[in-house]
Order: structure tokens, then sequence, then C-alpha cells
């Protein structure tokens, strides 16, 4: 069944129909982009910085954009300092990364950003941003991005998984069930407060 994410009610839920919520058509469609767009997180230097660099030297983009401004326990540097520390050790050269590092949560990873992105590229110039993130966190991502960024650019999903909040495994953990009900719960509650848009989303019957 099609169903808008602001009639959906996330206690009355199935499993099915959370993994569908947060995993369902969220594919890569192999489309070149402007710039490779990673939020940071506390893994994501172990997670999503692989799939970055992958996409990068695959020649998806010519830019990379590590957006976060936590400072996580254990580091002194944010997480788009570290994420950058670790790409130029990894080869990608200094001149293709770019850094946002004020940002503290998803929505503001996506309005931090465009200023970056103008600086850059200006925005007029940009038609597609590769967004790398874990699966389990796109949707969000992604409403974030549709809602903030201008109306003509596409994205191309290229999610990554973690070990324990997959779409085939989450459910089998207390650690992955409880991501997975707290990111449901931030969609649906952005969405109904009028903090990002709304979607249609495909659901299981149970």
């Amino acid at each position: 069944m099609k169903t808008n994410i602001s009639q959906l009610q996330p206690d009355k839920l199935s499993d099915s129909q959370l993994t569908d919520l947060l995993f369902k058509n969220l594919e890569d469609d192999n489309e070149v982009g402007d710039v490779i767009f990673v939020p940071g997180s506390s893994k994501a230097v172990i997670y999503r910085l692989p799939k970055a660099i992958q996409l990068y030297n695959e020649g998806r983009a010519k830019k990379i954009l590590f957006s976060g401004g936590v400072i996580w326990e254990g580091t002194n540097f944010t997480e788009a300092q570290l994420l950058k520390q670790r790409a130029i050790e990894l080869g990608i050269p200094e001149e293709d990364i770019l850094t946002e590092d004020l940002s503290l949560h998803t929505k503001e990873n996506v309005l931090a950003s465009l200023l970056i992105l103008d600086r850059a590229f200006e925005l007029h110039n940009i038609k597609r941003i590769i967004v790398v993130t874990t699966r389990y966190h796109m949707r969000r991502t992604l409403l974030n991005l549709k809602t903030f960024m201008p109306n003509w650019i596409h994205y191309s999903i290229c999610a990554v998984d973690d070990n324990t909040t997959k779409a085939t495994n989450w459910f089998e953990n207390p650690y992955g069930r409880k991501r997975v009900e707290m990111e449901a719960n931030k969609i649906i509650k952005y969405v109904t407060q009028g903090s990002i848009m709304d979607e249609l989303i495909d659901l299981s019957e149970c």
C-alpha cells in the first residue's frame, strides 16, 4: 500500500513496515554527479568514508564534501576534520575535499553545506549530488536534502550498511531494533511537524 509518511503512527508499524520505511526503494542509479556528500557520525570514518573514496576513485564526482561539527569522545577533531584527515591519508587530494564543520545533526548537515557548495560551485551549477550515508539514515538524509536544497538538484543514493542495522538483520538484536525504531520516530515526527517534506511511501500490508 502507498501512504504518506505524515499518516503513519510509529507504534503501529510492523517490522516489515519499519523496514520499508527506512530501507525500501533506496538504490544507486549509478549516475555521475558534481559532489559526493558525506554527513558525519561517530563511525563515519569506518562505514561511510570507504564508500565515498570508492565513488571518487570510480569517477562518480570530482569533489567530496564532508559535513559534521560534532566532536566525539576520544578526539579533539570534528567529524568533518576526521573524515578529511583520513581521506587524505588514503590518497584523496586535499584540493578535492570540501568540509563543513558547524552542523550538529542531519538537518544542519544540509543547511550548513549550502554555503560551502555555493562558494565551491555556485548552487545553480550543481545538477546532482551523490549521497553517502548508512542505509538506515538515508531516508531522513534525502528528505532533508529535498526540503532545503534547490529543487533542480537530483540525488544518487549510495547507502552503506553497518553491522547491526541492515534491512535483513536489524530486528535480530536490541541495538539494531532501537536504532531503527528511533529513526522511524524521527522521520515521522519531523514530517508531521513540517520540518521536512512529506513523501509517499510504499509499505507492506502487515
